[in-house]
């Protein structure tokens, strides 16, 4: 997918600290009006792309194009990109209106106009004023702040105060949106909410949007595509579902889904026989080697044979039952409806069976094997 005239697009991005390499020669595009949600485990160096793209810190390597310019050697206010920060960054001493108007005003207004006495009195003033407020009215009611406007960031609850800093990045119709975090302070409630507002915000605007989060469902439930990183690489850039069904690496397929996917060392001899917890599975394309086989918890099932299992816990989240179970040294969780809940006590013992068509094999070096198909004649029942 290609940048666009209004995307963003990295290219072999490099950034060390000392002899730390925090990004390892980066490569990402973002195209106009896209959602891309880049995701990753706390330190993976998310925070610092998008400091890279935004121009709050310069790569030792690769380029940075934003609507169709490379903006690499360009200073951050040149680069016609609006940032939302996890901490609001909101001036405490200015209204809401007053925050909002920020970036229209350094735009619009010289040095001289932005005076607080003598500036309304200068020439052309008045009118580039009027246009400032109908552009901050209008941003604050299209996110519910029009009745905030007079109040001060410490008179807003956190998700008011993140709508505020929304809105001062929307006023701007910048090129390209960057959010570092945005909801990583609001509980939960208002996340799910807050999230669905940035979604709608993102589709009015038509930009290119670059979210960073940690949370895979903010991730899942927002982007167009989703980008996962891990220590200091892009892993796999796909649809949400792709990413979640079709996982390239072992990594993605460990780091995204909530319960994490089960995963099961294996042997594949010359001819395709594996075994798997002395259960006896053939491939339909060999693959001689050390394998893992991984299935996320829905796609295993209670079966009168197959893989022996000990049922350790139940735990019941409403919309579903998981039951953690230990087969050998490993432990597994299996997703049911809360209708299926099965008349078992802790420490019963069970068999474990699976579609094989669900089954996830990775190679030794965590690399997907996609040839390596289990013959269903051969499945667990």
């Amino acid at each position: 997918m290609g940048a666009g005239v209004s995307g963003i697009a990295v290219e072999g991005l490099t950034r060390r600290y000392g002899e730390h390499a925090v990004l390892k020669g980066v490569s990402l595009e973002v195209a106009a009006g896209e959602f891309v949600a880049l995701v990753g485990p706390s330190g993976c160096g998310k925070s610092t792309l998008m400091r890279l793209i935004a121009g709050i810190d310069a790569p030792d390597a690769g380029r940075i194009r934003i609507g169709g310019r490379d903006v690499t050697p360009l200073r951050a206010a040149a680069r016609d990109v609006a940032m939302v920060f996890q901490s609001y960054a909101l001036y405490p001493h200015l209204t809401v209106a007053q925050n909002i108007a920020v970036p229209l005003a350094m735009r619009r207004l010289s040095a001289w106009q932005r005076l607080p006495l003598l500036g309304p009195l200068l020439p052309g003033s008045r009118a580039a004023g009027g246009h400032i407020a109908a552009e901050v009215q209008q941003a604050a009611e299209a996110l519910g702040l029009a009745a905030l406007l007079d109040r001060r960031p410490g008179q807003l609850s956190g998700g008011q105060r993140q709508r505020v800093a929304l809105a001062r990045a929307l006023v701007r119709h910048p090129a390209a949106f960057l959010m570092d975090e945005p909801l990583s302070n609001l509980d939960a409630a208002l996340r799910v909410q807050t999230r669905r507002e940035i979604v709608d915000i993102h589709r009015r605007a038509g930009c290119a949007t670059l979210y960073v989060t940690h949370d895979q469902a903010e991730a899942l439930t927002m982007a167009d595509r989703v980008a996962v990183m891990q220590a200091g690489e892009l892993l796999q850039v796909a649809s949400p579902q792709a990413i979640y069904d079709d996982p390239a690496d072992l990594r993605v397929a460990t780091f995204i889904g909530s319960p994490r996917i089960n995963t099961l060392a294996a042997e594949a001899d010359l001819e395709g026989r594996v075994r798997i917890g002395g259960v006896p599975l053939r491939l339909l394309t060999p693959a001689p080697g050390p394998l893992t086989l991984a299935l996320r918890p829905e796609h295993l099932t209670l079966a009168e044979k197959g893989l022996p299992a000990r049922l350790e816990t139940v735990e019941f989240l409403g919309e579903s039952l998981l039951l953690h179970l230990r087969a050998g040294a490993s432990p597994l969780v299996l997703r049911l409806p809360p209708e299926q809940r099965p008349r078992l006590a802790a420490g019963a013992e069970v068999f474990l069976g699976f579609d094989p068509s669900r089954a996830l094999l990775f190679g030794p070096d965590g690399k997907r094997r996609p040839a390596c198909v289990l013959r269903p004649e051969a499945a667990l029942v």
